[in-house]
This record gives C-alpha cells, structure tokens and sequence, in this order.
C-alpha cells in the first residue's frame, strides 16, 4: 500500500475525506472539516457510526434530529484541555453549525444502528500519562473500549511533548488473533505547535515488505494499514495527534516489536 501520508485538501471546509476506498481497507474512514463562524456541515451516517470530535472550536451540533445545542469548550488543541464529542449511529444524521472558528473531526466505521447518541463531555474523559523519560506521552481517551459508546470505533488523543517518542515501543496490531492481538486499521491526524515545525512517523512490517518513514506537517493524516507506528517530535516542537481504530472486533490488543519489547517491560517494572 502507498501513499499513507495525506496531505490536507485545502484549509477551509472539508480538508480531509479518507474512506475505506481511498484508503484500500475496510473498516476506518475520516474526515476534518476547518469552518468559519456561521457556516456549517452535515452528513447522513448510512451503515456506518461516527464519532464527532470537536478538536478546537465551538458549534451547535445535531445528530438523528437531537437538538444537543452549543457544543466545544478548547479552543486551542494545546491548551492540555479535553474535548467534546458526540457519537451518531448508523442509519442517522448529524449536522454542526460553527459558532467560532471549527476544527471537526469525523470518525467513522462500520456500524449497526441500534446505539443512541451520545454526548461525551470533557469531564467524562480520562487524562492519563503513559511512559517514561523521554517516551512520557498524555493520552485523552476519547472512546476506547473501556467506554461502551460505539460497536467498533476507538478514538483517543495523544499529546507528545518536544524531543519525545510516542506510540512507542514499536507495536502492531494487524492479527485478528484475539486475545492475543486485534485487527485494526488506524488513522492519525497531527497537529504541531509551532505549526512551522515537523514530526516523524515510520509505519514499518517486521518482514519489511512495509517499510515507510514520513516528515509530517501541521494537519497532515498518516495512514497504518499494518505493521509498527511508531513517532517522534523533535525538540522544539509539541505533537497533537487524534487516533481512529477500528477492526471486526472493539478491542485493543497489539504485540510490540520483539527488538524492542524489553524496553516495555523494563517500564512496567
């Protein structure tokens, strides 16, 4: 599979709109939109759930004809602050109205319709640390599978601070093999502050018959069909990103590179 490195379409409006086709899967699509006050943007689920994350910003947002009013509250992706989201099933629809500038996140999975909406408010999202040294990472879990919110959807963000790695050790979860690992395809849309500066991610099979290494911008979305992920932010710069995974099964198993997994139960220690 190529061209796992998606550049943003523009700035405004629909920027990305990444779909099990163009993506050459199954499972996992998504979509940002970038708004002005007073404008607006609205789908019909069809067979698949989505997941609404107000990344920056406020809007009114409805969602299979819930009035849910004004939602948003971080108007700056690196505030540290936690964000809104709203899951819409299958067979729905949603619309948001900016009332400030938009940042809107769109993820989706194949789903079955029977879930309600619902509303995930900042204090109902963990602000957990994972890591340590230069490896230390803060994780927003959204709608992990702790949270029964969605049939196959996983979403969380994950804030790397300057000169460190993050979805590291290197894991991989590309088995449907559970308990021992779960098949998820996965998305990761980054944000870096300053947005002048850049990340790195290598999307990486043992076998090497993948093998892929990428300099991200600001807003770009890296594509893990399979294999390792591992990222990194150099000194100097904050990295934001928001992860989507989904696969038959709503579980997170995955198995580290076995070069590296020493370095995973020395920290469990």
């Amino acid at each position: 599979m190529g061209n796992l490195l998606r550049k943003p379409d523009g700035t405004h409006g629909r920027v990305h709109a990444i779909t099990p086709q163009n993506a050459g899967w199954t499972y996992v699509g998504f979509s940002l939109y970038r708004l002005a006050p007073g404008e607006g943007a609205a789908e019909a689920t069809g067979d698949r759930e989505a997941m609404l994350v107000l990344v920056e910003g406020k809007a009114e947002i409805e969602a299979a004809g819930q009035a849910l009013g004004e939602l948003g509250s971080r108007m700056d992706v690196f505030s540290g602050e936690r964000p809104h989201a709203v899951y819409v099933p299958a067979g729905a629809a949603w619309s948001a109205r900016a009332t400030t500038p938009l940042t809107l996140a769109v993820c989706t999975a194949p789903g079955e319709g029977a879930r309600p909406v619902t509303v995930i408010r900042p204090d109902e999202i963990e602000a957990v640390t994972r890591g340590r040294g230069t490896n230390t990472r803060h994780i927003h879990p959204i709608a992990m599978e702790e949270r029964d919110v969605a049939d196959r959807l996983l979403v969380t963000e994950v804030f790397t601070p300057q000169g460190h790695w993050s979805s590291y050790p290197p894991h991989r979860h590309d088995e449907d093999d559970y308990p021992r690992m779960t098949y998820l395809e996965e998305t990761y849309y980054h944000r870096l502050n300053p947005a002048s500066g850049f990340g790195l991610q290598r999307v990486f099979t043992e076998d090497g018959s993948l093998d892929e290494t990428m300099a991200l911008a600001d807003g770009d979305v890296v594509l893990v069909p399979r294999g390792h992920h591992p990222c990194a932010a150099p000194y100097g710069v904050e990295m934001y990103y928001l992860n989507v995974m989904a696969g038959p099964r709503r579980a997170w198993r995955f198995a580290n590179h076995p070069d590296f997994d020493w370095i995973a139960k020395r920290d469990a220690s």
